[in-house]
This record gives structure tokens, C-alpha cells and sequence, in this order.
């Protein structure tokens, strides 16, 4: 058979693969962006695909990046690569995304940047980028990416809208595995083997000569159609070997098998050519020149180099740039020198890599080529790893720090290093790595200080983790070994366990709100003055050791420390009890004032790491005001956050929006979610929050006995006053009312009596009040009717003000007093209606008799929930670069947005945008 040149021989057969990237080129040129997964073995085509990609790519802007094995720890190596050609634009970014961009690429210097903050701003870098044509950005082998650049540009990813950007991945393996979880969610494509007549064809373009048919079968059976496979086999064999047969290959994996003939071709080569190839392996950057330098630093004479480059031409390219034939080539490359060999690589590209220009692969190297403990290597690693941690280059500080600590002589210092190292992982979302280099740690015997900081760290990943299952008990032991370390620390970490403690619940944890309550208490007294967080343990300490009720004085004292000083992260940190407690007490300001600054203050600061729960109180608070539809904004922001952090968020608030609506279906599946979920992690909120969700779904649906049980079984499970005691005792009382069950009903109000005299306010009493008539009999009813309405009619919680207005009407009914009644009805009808609580509305229009689709099929605008958002929005002076940055989308697909929304109007200007939406 004699060999045939074909050009793009390995895109033989690979129709659906170039019809799927020739639609996301087409929607690139009409302003619509996508994003593509290719995944498949190694060998497969998937760099043949991408450079189909870029050759049909010809109008547009291309980017071409790559994850080197080498380079996989070094921060933002990645996007480093896909952003370079689009840095003239980091002016025009808003000014806190630019300064994290700038930070993370080490253009300027300052506090640690946020990740979301800076996938934002390449997002944002990337849509101005395509401004004036469209971009195409390929990324090959990405599952070699540093893991701060997988996130950022998985997160941008998933973001693409209107930015004429195209993002295509090649990835080795199935998405399935754990190679690369920051692409998880995009669309995929799995690149197959070709077709036997395919392979065929391309194996018949490789060979020289004849060969044997049987040998020829033999070849396209064993390669499974991998183009790789079929070019690359049968170079390490003489045409005798393939024409007697292709036995001597040996059994295994198919890439292995790829290996073992890159290694008999390059075990052919020169000795000299050998060494260019490995120091072109171990150099991630990819510049001839270094390579050229370093053969000279190992003494290999400039005369040579010429020639080893031509007998090396087979393996690599020294064009514009180091570049192998094939991934798996550098790899085996790498692998087929011994030892010693690729020390001394290392050791010739650190001696010639400039220490004031590139530092941190000079330590990278001198680390790869240090063959026993090297105090000095390991102290030019530790000041990488902060630099590399001051951009936000978590995976890389704590890739460095293990290194630095495999190299430290002393034991102490090492276990120093370790704990360090295992810090870093934690915060770049590895607690499985961590949690192995904090056991390193704990075995080398460290300091006092420093096995007290594993503790608090242990207990920091149990809480990422699971949030229950003795979390709370970690945080324990670590408070009481940091009591005569840090009183400061020690009083803080007691606030976490009692964070802990609320989410595990009655999870069976020893870890319970009154454990921690108690060892507080016992703690030393703080240090004045008294931090806001030092006001909100004492509080919380005296609540829940000595009653709800002997606790409000303290904990209105450190609300109004909150409210009053806050003005820093640590009390940022807090800010979530501080919201919790505003609710629990029933202060409607003072908990819309908190939440609304709690997500403002995070979203200001960058911390978004808080953003999550610093959105659930705002959520809440929502929920109790009726403001539907500005809950279920910050529910999508919620869930977007919780993807580009990767910080694991429960589904509790659209369970609640979902009851809160009345939708049965959605609060069923959400339910059973959140308590699967729960049970997984060992968290014990789930039930009580699902079961409050479900009792006030079914007492807008009227269907009160299920009311009850879903009621009294959240109550069972929630044992200390509150939110999650005082919302579900309200629906167990109009249950147990509408059904008979006077005695439940009355041990209930009792009960919500104790909270709600002691909080005094219009929110705590109107609700005690409202709860009070349902209960009563007779005329001596509507004097308690009159105060609920009377007094929730002064507050923000419209939902329950509305059911007041119902459930007096509904007595008034009773009474005989029918125009009274509807006017209460109607003013409750139009108030559910409003808010969007479609189930207490239903209930509301069957007493008057009104036809509730027809009344809301005319109230229906036409613009989505997030282009009513984005609406507001604007009519709060907010530009599209605001608006994108707090809906986590650029300001091109804001743009687009407000044109739709403009065409649905009939406007022509943001300036229109000021009268009503109908």
C-alpha cells in the first residue's frame, strides 16, 4: 500500500462535530455567543476540531490558549493566555472589576481579588474585546488548566449571551469525572472513534509500502478508530515487523499504548536532541529562546543546536513558538528521562529564568530540581505562594506551600507550612486536599497555635461541607484551644459553632444551640470595648441559656451595634446573626435596613463569598413583605452566585417563594430536594423549613388538615423561638382552627406569646393578635381582628396583613355582616393578587364570587421577570455596567435586554423608562 497526503486527514467522517461548531460560529457573526465541551481520549481529534474552528473562524477575532501540565498550579496561567490580546480594554471595565483583574494578573497590587469579581471583569474585558468583530476562543487540553482559571472561564462561560463570543474546550476524558467540575453544566459533545472505512483511509494515508490486509485489520481494530492511534502506532515499527504481523504491541489502555511509541521514536533520536525535547517539556512558557539559553547553561554547545532541532523536528515545533506535535508527546517525553535528567532541566531553566521578572517559576523549577530539603528553595517557594494567594490564586499558594513544605528540614516549620497549605486549599474549594495536608500537619507535631488553627480550619471544612454532623462540636473544640491563644478569635469561633448549630438543628449533633450557648458563657468576658460580634455572642449566649425572652435586651443591644458601627469585614462576617436576630424580634426596619445592607455591603466589598447568605436574609425579607417578584430575582442571583463561587447553596428560599406562591407542584419537588439534601449533609433545617413551607401552602389552598400535620411537624423539630418557630406556629393556629383542634391551637399561642410579648412590636403583636381571633369565639373575636389589622397595617409584612383583613372578613361573614365582610375580602384579594400569592387569592375571590384567571390574565405585563428587574434597575440611575454586574451578565447582553424591553414598550430612551411599566 503506498501512503497517500491528505489534507485535514483527521477530520475524516466528523460531520456532526463540524455542524455543531459551524452553528456557534454562524450565531457568533449574529451577535450570539455559545460555548462547547469536547471531550473524548486522548488522540481522539479534538485539537484537529479546534483548529477546524479557527480556520473557518476567519472574520472573526481568535484567541488560542492551552492548560500545560507544567503551568497547572500557576495562578491564572490559563487566562492569562485567552485575555492578553484583550488587556487594552481593562480601563473601560468598572473600576472594581479592572483593579481584580489587574491584581489577579499581578499588573498592580492590593487586596486578595474576589473570583467572581474577577470573572466578571473578563467577562466584561472580553465582551468590550468583541465589540468590533466577533471573538472565538478555543482552549485546548483544558483539563491541564490551573484551577483559578478553570473556574473563571467555566463561570464566563455559562454567561454568554448577546457578546458575539464563542468559547470552544477540549478536555481529555468524560466530563463525568472529576478532571475539570468548573466546565460541568456547559454543552458537550463526546468525540468518538471513525468509522472503520474512515480509519482505513486515514491509516492507508499514513504507511509507506505494502502491508499485509490481515496486519492492516488487525491495526484498525486495535485503534478503535482513533486517528492518533492510527498515525502514530506504526512509526515505531520497520515495514518487516508490519508486514509479519502486528503483534508486538503490548496489551493495554490504547493512550498507554500511544505512549510506548512516542517512547521508541524518541529513544531513536540523538542524545542531544533527546535533552532539547526534554528541556522543552519541563518549559511550560513556550519561548525558544529559554530553551536555547538553558542547553547552553547545561553545556551543550550553540553548534548543536541546529541540528537537534532538525533531527527533533518530528516532535516539536520552534516557530513562533515551543510547540509539541501532541500533548501526550511532551508528557512522554518528560517521562522517558530519568530522575536525575529532569532535575538537571529544571536546575539549567531556573539558573537562566530572571528571579525580578518571573519569580515564581524560577522557585517552581528550582523546587522541580532540588533533590533533598532545601531550607532556601522552600523560603523562595513560601513567598510565591504569597504572592500567588494576593491574586486570588488560591490552588497555586497551596501548590507551592505543600512543595515549600516537602522541602523544609525542620518538623515544626514543615507543619507550619502544611497547616498554610491546607489553609490555601480550603478557600480555593479543595477541603478533600486540605483536609489530607491538614492530617500531614497534625502528624509533624506542630505548635500549640498551630494545632489550635487546624482545629478552627477542621471545622471550617466540616462546615462547607455538610453543615451539620458535629460541625458545631469542631467549632467547640477549637473556641476552648483558642481561649488562652486569641480571646478575640476564641469569642468569634463560638459564633460559628452557634452558626453551625442552627443549621445542623435537631440533627442529632451534642453540638446544639444550648451547648454552645453554655461554653460561651463560660468563656472569658470581651475585650472593650465590646465589638458588635462580642454584643451579638453575649445575646445570643443569654437566649439560649436563660429564655427567649431574657435575651432581647442584649440582642437589641448588638442590632443597634450593627446598625450603628459597621464598618469591616469581621463585622460583615456577623452580619447574618445580625439580620436573623432583626427578624427573630419582629423589628421589620431595622431587619430591611440590615438585609439591604448586608447584600449591599457585599456586593460593594467584593466579599462575595458572603453574598450567598447575605442574599437568603434579603430573600426572606421579601418573602415576609410580599415582594414577590424581588425574591425571585435574588433567588436567580442567589443560584448564580452559588455557581460562579462554587459555594453550596440549599434551595430553601425558592422552596418558601415557591409556598409563598401557592404553586403545590413546585413546593412538593423543592421540599423533597431540600430534605434529601439535608439528609445527606446531616443538616437538620431542611424538615422545619419544609415543613413551614408546606403548612402555609396548604392553608392557602384551604386545605387545613394537611396544614396541620405539615405544621406540627415543624414545630416538633424546631426548639428555641424564632423565625423558624414563630411563621410555623402562626399556620399551625389557623389549621388547628379551621379544624376544631381548639387545645392544639391554644398550647401554640401560648407558646408564640412568650416570643412575641417580649419582642413588643407592631410585626410580633399584630401576628399575636391575628392568631388570638382565629381562636376566638364570638363577639369578643373582633376586637383582637381590628388590633392585627390595625397593627400589621403600620409594618412592611403585607402577606400577613392581608390574611387579617381575610380572616376578619371571613368572621365578619359569619356574623352576618356581609358588606363589611367584602370590603375586608376585596382589600384582601387585591393585596394577594398584588404580591402574586395566587393560593391565599383563590381562597379570597371564592368568597366574592370573582373569576381569579380572568382578574390576573389582564394583569399580566409583557416583560419577564428579569427584564422588569432590569427595568427598576435603570429607573434607579444604575448603568448597564451596574446592572451587569449585579445580574452576573455583561453589559452588551444588558444592552440587548433594554432594546427588547424598549420594542415590547413602545420607548425609544432610558428617559421613558420612568413611567409605569403596564
Amino acid at each position: 500500500m503506498t501512503r497517500r497526503k491528505r489534507p485535514s486527514e483527521v477530520l475524516l467522517g466528523r460531520h456532526a462535530e463540524r455542524g455543531a461548531l459551524d452553528r456557534l460560529l454562524a450565531g457568533a457573526r449574529t451577535g450570539i455567543s455559545g460555548a462547547l465541551v469536547l471531550h473524548g481520549e486522548p488522540g481522539i481529534g479534538k485539537t484537529a476540531l479546534l483548529d477546524y474552528a479557527l480556520a473557518q473562524a476567519g472574520d472573526c477575532q481568535t484567541v488560542r490558549a492551552a492548560g500545560v501540565e507544567a503551568e497547572s498550579e500557576l495562578a491564572f496561567a490559563g487566562l492569562h493566555q485567552i485575555c492578553a490580546p484583550a488587556l487594552d480594554g481593562l480601563a473601560r471595565l468598572p473600576a472594581q472589576q479592572g483593579l481584580a483583574l489587574s491584581t489577579a494578573f499581578g499588573l498592580s497590587t492590593g487586596t486578595t481579588p474576589d473570583p467572581f469579581m474577577v470573572g466578571l471583569g473578563v467577562l466584561g474585558l472580553l465582551a468590550d474585546f468583541a465589540g468590533e468583530r466577533p471573538v472565538v476562543c478555543v482552549i485546548d487540553d483544558a483539563q491541564w488548566l490551573d484551577r483559578a482559571s478553570a473556574k473563571i472561564l467555566g463561570f464566563v462561560a455559562r454567561r454568554l449571551r448577546t457578546e458575539s463570543i464563542v468559547m470552544i474546550f477540549a478536555v481529555r476524558g468524560d466530563l463525568d469525572t472529576r478532571d475539570v467540575p468548573e466546565l460541568a453544566g456547559l454543552p458537550a459533545m463526546t468525540v468518538t472513534g471513525l468509522s472503520d472505512d474512515h480509519a482505513r483511509e486515514l491509516l492507508a494515508s499514513t504507511l509507506l509500502g505494502r502491508v499485509d490486509e490481515r496486519v492492516l485489520d488487525r491495526i484498525v481494530a486495535e485503534c478503535h478508530g482513533n486517528p492518533l492511534a492510527l498515525t502514530e502506532l506504526p512509526r515505531g515499527f520497520t515495514p518487516a515487523e508490519l508486514a509479519g504481523g502486528f503483534g508486538l504491541l503490548n496489551p493495554g489502555s490504547l493512550p498507554r499504548r500511544i505512549e510506548e511509541s512516542f517512547l521508541r521514536q524518541i529513544a531513536a533520536l540523538p542524545p542531544v536532541a533527546r535533552q532539547m525535547l526534554l528541556v522543552a517539556a519541563a518549559e511550560p512558557v513556550g519561548d525558544p529562546v529559554l530553551v536555547w539559553r538553558a542547553l547552553n547553561q547545561l553545556g551543550v554547545p550553540g553548534d548543536s543546536h541546529l541540528a537537534a532541532a532538525q533531527a527533533a523536528a518530528d516532535f516539536v515545533d520552534f516557530g513562533f513558538g515551543v510547540r509539541f506535535r501532541h500533548p501526550l508527546l511532551r508528557s512522554a517525553v518528560y517521562q522517558a528521562a530519568s530522575e536525575a535528567e529532569r532535575r538537571q532541566a529544571h536546575a539549567a531553566l531556573a539558573e537562566i529564568t530572571v528571579s525580578t521578572t518571573d519569580p515564581d517559576r524560577r522557585a517552581w523549577h528550582r523546587a522541580q530540581a532540588a533533590a533533598r530539603p532545601d531550607e532556601n528553595v522552600a523560603t523562595e517557594l513560601e513567598t510565591s505562594a504569597v504572592r500567588a494567594q494576593a491574586r486570588g490564586g488560591f490552588a497555586a499558594a497551596g501548590a507551592f506551600l505543600e512543595r515549600a513544605a516537602e522541602l523544609t528540614p525542620d518538623p515544626a516549620r514543615r507543619a507550619s507550612r502544611l497547616l498554610a497549605a491546607a489553609q490555601a486549599r480550603y478557600l480555593g474549594g479543595a477541603p478533600d486536599t486540605a483536609l489530607r495536608l491538614l492530617a500531614l500537619a497534625e502528624a509533624d507535631q506542630p505548635s500549640e497555635p498551630d494545632r489550635a488553627r487546624a482545629d478552627l480550619l477542621r471545622a471550617d471544612i466540616a462546615f462547607m461541607v455538610d453543615r451539620g454532623r458535629e460541625t458545631a462540636d469542631l467549632f467547640l473544640k477549637a473556641a476552648s484551644r483558642l481561649e488562652p491563644l486569641d480571646i478575640g478569635l476564641a469569642r468569634s469561633t463560638y459564633l460559628d459553632a452557634l452558626r453551625a448549630a442552627w443549621y445542623a438543628s435537631d440533627s442529632g449533633s451534642s453540638g446544639t444551640m444550648r451547648d454552645v450557648a453554655r461554653a460561651a458563657v463560660a468563656a472569658p468576658a470581651a475585650p472593650t470595648p465590646a465589638r458588635p460580634s462580642d454584643l451579638l455572642l453575649d445575646g445570643l449566649a443569654v437566649r439560649y441559656t436563660a429564655g427567649f425572652a431574657a435575651g432581647v435586651p442584649k440582642m437589641r443591644q448588638a442590632l443597634k451595634a450593627f446598625q450603628d458601627q459597621l464598618a469591616n469585614q469581621e463585622d460583615l462576617r456577623w452580619m447574618w446573626f445580625a439580620s436573623s436576630i432583626a427578624t427573630d424580634l419582629c423589628d421589620d426596619d431595622a431587619a430591611d435596613a440590615l438585609t439591604g445592607r448586608y447584600v449591599r455591603l457585599a456586593r460593594e466589598t467584593g466579599a462575595l463569598a458572603a453574598l450567598p447568605l447575605a442574599l437568603t436574609t434579603r430573600i426572606l425579607m421579601h418573602l415576609f413583605a410580599g415582594d414577590l417578584s424581588e425574591a425571585s430575582v435574588l433567588i436567580t442571583e442567589l443560584d448564580d452566585v452559588a455557581d460562579g463561587t462554587g459555594i453550596p447553596v440549599p434551595r430553601y428560599m425558592a422552596l418558601l417563594l415557591a409556598a409563598w406562591q401557592g404553586d403545590e407542584d413546585r413546593t412538593t419537588e423543592l421540599a423533597a430536594v431540600c430534605i434529601a439534601d439535608a439528609r445527606r449533609r446531616g443538616e437538620g433545617l431542611a424538615p422545619a423549613i419544609a415543613g413551614w413551607a408546606q403548612a402555609l401552602l396548604y392553608n392557602g389552598l384551604g386545605r387545613f388538615d394537611e396544614a396541620l400535620k405539615a405544621a406540627q411537624q415543624t414545630i416538633q423539630s424546631s426548639l428555641e423561638p424564632g423565625v423558624l418557630t414563630g411563621a410555623p406556629l402562626v399556620e399551625l393556629i389557623v389549621a388547628a382552627a379551621r379544624t376544631g383542634k381548639s387545645k392544639i391551637g391554644a398550647d401554640a399561642l401560648e407558646r408564640l406569646s412568650t416570643s412575641t410579648q417580649a419582642c413588643g412590636t407592631d410585626w410580633a403583636l399584630g401576628m399575636e393578635a391575628c392568631c388570638r381571633a382565629v381562636l376566638t369565639d364570638g363577639a369578643r373575636a373582633e376586637g383582637s381582628y381590628v388590633e392585627a389589622v390595625e397593627r400589621l397595617g403600620r409594618t412592611k409584612i403585607r402577606p400577613l396583613s392581608a390574611r387579617a383583613h381575610l380572616y376578619y372578613g371571613e368572621w365578619l361573614w359569619q356574623s352576618g355582616r356581609r358588606d363589611d365582610a367584602r370590603d375586608q375580602v376585596r382589600t384582601a384579594y387585591e393585596m394577594f393578587a398584588a404580591m402574586g400569592m395566587d393560593a391565599f387569592a383563590a381562597l379570597a375571590a371564592h368568597r366574592l364570587g370573582i373569576n381569579v384567571r380572568q382578574r390576573r390574565g389582564d394583569d399580566t405585563g409583557p416583560l419577564t421577570a428579569q427584564e422588569t428587574y432590569i427595568v427598576k434597575l435603570a429607573r434607579e440611575g444604575l448603568s448597564n455596567a451596574e446592572i451587569a454586574t449585579r445580574l452576573f451578565i455583561s453589559p452588551r447582553t444588558v444592552e440587548w435586554h433594554l432594546s427588547k424591553v424598549f420594542a415590547k414598550l413602545g420607548i425609544s430612551s432610558r428617559r421613558q423608562l420612568r413611567r409605569p411599566v403596564q
